[in-house]
């Protein structure tokens, strides 16, 4: 994709929080019971932070975007979290923690292979001995589209559309993707490219960091993963 800037600077920062997934009070229960202290990778505005914070576990931080934790500043507690920037499969906070997490398909971010290696090599780093790394991501289905690109309708009103636009590159498994707003108020584009992997490419790569898989379930309360899931929840510890 042309022209993108993988950073999640101002204009991102201001209208993240716009749209919430409806599942973050879920993603705290699990994650409360994992440990009384924690690190996020890719902590953002402190959607899931702030909240595991309030439930009573010490939360830590790393982030790339210093336009995102200006805005998790802006929130009530949100100026009492420590927060390393830097890149989160290289950056630390020189502790470790019961528990480490990175949920919202965040780890699609890092474009290569070896990127998304040396990000579970930095959350064993931080672990525990009898810690966990939790990930939540998407399960891959567009390698099976034709033609390895599509346009999913999203939204449709009297006064605008809203168009998802992904073209899939099974050799590299980048996806780059727009989210395309068209409307009487003009039209906005939200561009973004992720590494997709499939969950067993994950259990390799945890290999690789000296983890193994503890448990896996398709959603936050502990669903059953199997076939047709769309996501997966993944809890890795120590070998």
């Amino acid at each position: 994709m042309k022209g993108f800037n993988p950073s999640f600077g101002p204009e991102t920062a201001k209208t993240y929080d716009d749209e919430l997934r409806g599942d973050e009070a879920d993603t705290v229960r699990f994650l409360n019971a994992l440990g009384d202290s924690a690190l996020e990778f890719a902590i953002g505005t402190g959607r899931i932070a702030l909240p595991l914070k309030e439930s009573g576990v010490h939360v830590d931080g790393v982030e790339l975007s210093p336009d995102m934790v200006a805005r998790m500043r802006e929130k009530p507690g949100g100026d009492t979290v420590e927060v390393v920037l830097g890149d989160m499969s290289t950056e630390g906070t020189g502790r470790t923690y019961p528990l480490v997490y990175l949920v919202f398909n965040t780890i699609t971010n890092l474009l290569t292979q070896d990127d998304q290696v040396r990000c579970f090599e930095n959350a064993a780093r931080h672990l525990t001995d009898d810690g966990v790394f939790v990930i939540e991501c998407g399960v891959p289905s567009w390698a099976a589209r034709q033609r390895h690109q599509f346009v999913d309708v999203e939204r449709v009103e009297v006064d605008h559309v809203d168009l998802d636009v992904n073209r899939y590159d099974p050799v590299t498994q980048i996806l780059d993707e727009n989210h395309v707003h068209i409307g009487a108020d003009g039209i906005r584009f939200g561009a973004i490219r992720q590494r997709l992997s499939y969950p067993s490419e994950f259990d390799l790569m945890a290999r690789i960091a000296g983890l193994k898989l503890r448990d896996r379930h398709a959603g936050w309360n502990a669903e059953p993963f199997v076939a047709d899931s769309k996501r997966h929840v993944s809890v890795y510890e120590k070998v």
